[in-house]
């Protein structure tokens, strides 16, 4: 064997090593973690927790462990969205029984606990978060919504002089969201019928406001942004059978006009509000049917009816949270009336295709997010 035809050799043993060596690290990483995973609250009346589950490629759920989070839940519903909150690689999640919000750092779909602080006033429900700014929801008392400065590892400190009133007492405030650029902070408030907004000054990251707008519908309850900063907001009318909707909003400047007024579900109790990633679809859960409707989001951000019926799919009892995974290829959906999160597979066309469940949630479970 020649010189030049021994290097030739070694040169591809070498090669087909280190194919080996990257194969291997792959597939132990693969052992390790998943595509994603999604995330509940257990709202526990004795303890809080954060359930966690593997996502596979396929969207199916792997139960894959239960972090306590250092405070209390209520153990019943908080007419809420926004429980509990991904943003990269941190999570954080609100205690309601405890008037305190936790900080978790994510690890390979697993997390650590960070810290634990005061939410600044009553019954916490709803967080949100920019960059290293944080607001939380606080139902109980007067109402409120407070910040915090949220540290890359999950660190929580209150910022001063960042409480805010909401429009006046007992108005049933159901979430807290900044828009898409960090600059406005919304909060929608079920009995008063309006939606109120922040603006969030970029240096101090303190709110002035709020500036209260009339909803175009009847009790106003989750909403979401789509790619063009349309906001989009469910409207539950007050359970009346058959009679919520969903309307979209342009926001400018702190104020509201309206898009597409009070689009018809058609079904009863529409809640929880979820946008694809594209901006091409929402979705709302209706609470008293048993379903979910979907809408295409058109130029200008009007809304049109996926299906005619206002199904474009059936969820267990009482679906009161959704969730969509990263790229927006699953829905979970959690249903409060037999405990379990269900889901679907979303369609090129925005139909959504039910794939299966995942029963044994305790009652009183709250929240939704997927990674």
């Amino acid at each position: 064997m020649t010189q030049l035809s021994r290097l030739r050799r070694y040169g591809a043993i070498t090669l087909v090593l280190a194919f080996a060596t990257a194969a291997l690290g792959a597939a132990d990483a693969m052992a390790h973690s998943s595509p994603g995973a999604v995330y509940t609250l257990t709202n526990g009346a004795g303890g809080n927790a954060v359930k966690a589950f593997d996502r596979g490629a396929d969207g199916t759920l792997t139960p894959a462990g239960e972090y306590a989070t250092g405070g209390t839940g209520t153990g019943g519903g908080l007419g809420n969205q926004g429980a509990v909150v991904l943003d990269g690689k941190r999570l954080f999640a609100v205690n309601a029984g405890s008037d305190s919000i936790s900080s978790f750092r994510v690890k390979h779909n697993r997390l650590e606990l960070t810290d634990v602080e005061l939410s600044g006033g009553d019954q916490p429900i709803s967080v949100t978060v920019d960059d290293e700014v944080l607001y939380v929801l606080n139902a109980g008392g007067a109402g409120n919504i407070a910040g915090f400065h949220a540290s890359k590892k999950g660190k929580l400190s209150p910022l001063a002089g960042s409480v805010r009133p909401l429009s006046g007492s007992g108005v049933g405030p159901a979430q807290i969201s900044f828009d898409p650029e960090g600059e406005t902070l919304v909060v929608t408030e079920k009995n008063t019928n309006l939606i109120d907004v922040y603006e969030v000054d970029d240096d101090s990251g303190r709110a002035e406001g709020p500036r209260s707008h009339a909803s175009a519908g009847a009790t106003p309850f989750g909403f979401g942004f789509d790619r063009r900063d349309h906001l989009i907001v469910s409207e539950a009318f007050g359970g009346a059978a058959d009679a919520s909707a969903v309307s979209s909003y342009e926001l400018d400047d702190g104020e509201l006009d309206v898009i597409t007024p009070s689009a018809r579900t058609t079904e009863t109790a529409a809640c929880w509000i979820v946008v694809s990633d594209d901006g091409r679809y929402t979705y709302t859960t209706n609470t008293g049917s048993a379903s979910i409707t979907g809408y295409s989001i058109g130029r200008g951000g009007k809304l049109a009816l996926l299906d005619a019926d206002g199904r474009t799919a059936t969820t267990g009892a009482g679906p009161i949270d959704m969730a969509l995974s990263r790229e927006s290829r699953f829905l979970y959906a959690l249903s409060s009336g037999d405990d379990a999160i269900n889901v679907f597979r979303v369609e090129h066309d925005g139909g959504l295709t039910a794939t299966g469940s995942v029963p044994g949630l305790p009652d009183g479970a709250t929240g939704l997010a997927a990674r």
